[in-house]
């Protein structure tokens, strides 16, 4: 095996299963060099890329010395402005780049789009298919979880079958030929619901559509993740919220446009989600493949051109092949990743893996445990309960979608600086006071005052949401696994968030019965503080590392992690921020090896505050 040097090198640094010492370390750190270019010469023989040898042996330099590429003599001065120039200016990527995220992210569309059709849409199908027994009438109850399923049940088969699709999907047609398929299963599902002549017609018809939204929210994360630079990933790859929250904006315009149409209203209503899906469907092989996928079947050349399509400069995707390998024979020395079902047993049983599920499964079970899909699903509903008229709460609910979209634009810039988990501890309380508040708002007497009220806390309550716990766990659950699982800990991770949001549709009906408004939105505020516990304890910050460092990250035991944030993290807060001692110093977590004094404030101001260096 070619890279001996490499992995037996970083494996003096980290061992992959308990990273005991919390220290993040390039794997081609202290390698002379002409031991690095001898491996750089006979990688570019083993995988067919000798004719690009030469920028290979600069990118491979420029990879173990990363922040040194002043003093690097194998590079001309070109190269050198352009290398400071990509550190300076991180948002300055090729148009192709853009075009795949923006691109893919309208897969995010459909789902957000079909959650509030159903949404418009529960205020007439339910009467249309005889299933809207009123208040107190025997069938009330069972109408109300009859509603919860049908509206539930694309969240069912995503959770149970759509999400564990896409690891044989990818295997056999990549993360482009995957996302086609399911483009046309979300092209064809939609407008299918829409010619369905009884409820039965129609609970089957969104189990179909499940399947094509599981497969597509467990590979298009992937896919961004892995095109994108480790500087500006969480921002690109936040793509997938910010269309969702696009779709959920244009389906409540679409239901309130149709909402006078009479009683095919809620067939239009249902129908038009299929929009987004069409330029998905049309426009994916116009992307560059990811260049990891094409690593990962050994097809190095193709890997190399998708590089250099995603990247301005040859420099920099020889950079980035060279240590992309370099890792995944780190990951391959480790023995992981064999058969279907060993990867799966892998997500539990691999400590490194084993963590990086946890993770995942913590924030993505926190978008549940938070509430915002009761407003997602139901908004009309819970409008139409506090007094507004059927036509008054889908207009509210279009209040919800445009605060729901536009400020998740902030937390493009704030993911990859302020950082996911501080994202999320900063959110969390805020988003559980202002349920409390809303909850309690339909206590209020005056009519006018409590159609006010109740709408200003879901509208605050959906701003705190959308530049937290709503961009950050889809970007994180496709960052945190290794290559060899991260089509099965994805899926295992959207499979967690759709299945808790089946539970989440399916319940919601029967407890705003059984609890009323006030006991239902209190019942999420206290779960949002339980999710902040569980966000605090158990999730690592991945802002700034590379994809292949975060193995590192995540080999450091749970309970290292935890006991920081307790013993260390904490008490410095406490005693800087709360009693105001400026002198107060952190004591990091982790360490990074092989960075220079000179380069000390950069490196932090890329990594964060918790690292030494």
């Amino acid at each position: 095996m070619s890279h001996v040097t490499a992995v037996k090198q970083s494996k003096e640094h980290v061992e992959f299963r308990k990273n005991i010492t919390s220290s993040i370390s390039n794997p081609l750190s202290g390698i002379p060099r002409e031991q690095l270019l001898s491996d750089v010469t006979r990688f570019a023989e083993e995988k067919g890329l000798t004719e690009h040898l030469a920028i290979l042996e600069k990118g491979a330099l420029l990879a173990q010395s990363p922040l040194d590429y002043d003093s690097l003599d194998v590079l001309d001065q070109n190269e050198k402005d352009f290398i400071k120039y990509e550190h300076e200016h991180k948002w300055h990527l090729p148009g192709i780049l853009y075009f795949t995220v923006i691109l893919c992210s309208l897969g995010a569309c459909v789902q957000g789009w079909d959650q509030t059709g159903s949404n418009g849409a529960n205020l007439s199908f339910p009467t249309a298919f005889g299933i809207n027994a009123p208040e107190g009438s025997p069938k009330h109850m069972d109408d109300q979880w009859l509603i919860g399923l049908i509206n539930s049940a694309p969240y069912i088969s995503s959770a149970l079958v759509g999400c564990w699709l896409s690891d044989p999907l990818n295997n056999w047609f990549g993360r482009r030929g995957t996302i086609f398929i399911t483009a046309i299963i979300l092209v064809i599902t939609p407008i299918g619901s829409a010619f369905t002549q009884t409820w039965e017609q129609l609970f089957v018809v969104r189990l179909i559509l499940g399947l094509g939204m599981g497969a597509k929210g467990s590979t298009v994360p992937i896919f961004a993740a892995e095109n994108s630079p480790a500087a500006v990933r969480g921002g690109l790859t936040m793509g997938w919220q910010l269309w969702t929250a696009f779709g959920i904006f244009l389906g409540f315009c679409a239901n309130a446009a149709v909402a006078r149409v009479g009683d095919i209203a809620w067939r239009l209503q249902l129908g038009s989600a299929f929009l987004p899906a069409v330029p998905l469907a049309l426009c994916i092989f116009f992307c560059p493949e990811s260049p990891r996928w094409l690593m990962k079947k050994n097809r190095y050349p193709e890997a190399y051109k998708s590089f250099c399509r995603l990247r301005h400069h040859e420099l920099q995707a020889a950079r980035d092949i060279y240590y992309c390998h370099v890792q995944l024979e780190i990951e391959l020395a480790a023995k992981t990743g064999g058969s279907y079902i060993t990867r799966f047993i892998e997500l539990f049983t691999i400590p490194r893996v084993r963590r990086a599920s946890l993770a995942a499964f913590v924030v993505m079970l926190a978008q549940q445990l938070c509430g915002i899909n009761i407003i997602a699903f139901y908004s009309s509903s819970v409008f139409a309960k506090s007094g507004y008229s059927d036509l008054q709460a889908l207009y509210s609910s279009i209040g919800f979608g445009a605060i729901n979209f536009i400020f998740a634009f902030p937390a493009v810039i704030t993911i990859d600086t302020f950082g996911r988990r501080s994202l999320l501890l900063a959110t969390f309380p805020n988003m559980a006071w202002t349920l409390l508040a809303a909850g309690f708002s339909f206590y209020i007497k005056d009519v006018k005052t409590k159609l006010a009220v109740v709408a200003l806390f879901i509208y605050i309550f959906a701003m705190f949401y959308s530049v937290g716990e709503g961009p950050v766990p889809f970007a994180y659950s496709a960052e945190v696994f290794p290559l060899t699982h991260r089509e099965q800990g994805m899926a295992f991770a959207v499979a967690t968030c759709l299945f808790f949001a089946s539970v989440l549709s399916l319940t919601w009906p029967a407890m705003l019965a059984a609890l009323t408004p006030v006991g239902s939105f209190g019942f999420y505020a206290g779960l949002n503080m339980i999710a902040f516990i569980m966000i605090f304890f158990l999730l690592p910050e991945t802002k700034q590392r590379t994809l292949e460092e975060l193995d590192q990250v995540f080999s450091v035991p749970t309970s290292r992690f935890a006991g920081y944030q307790l013993h260390t993290w904490l008490p410095y807060v406490v005693n800087r921020h709360v009693l105001g001692n400026k002198d107060a110093v952190l004591e990091p977590l982790f360490s990074v090896d092989g960075v220079d004094d000179r380069d000390l404030a950069r490196t932090k101001s890329h990594i964060g505050d918790d690292v030494k260096v």
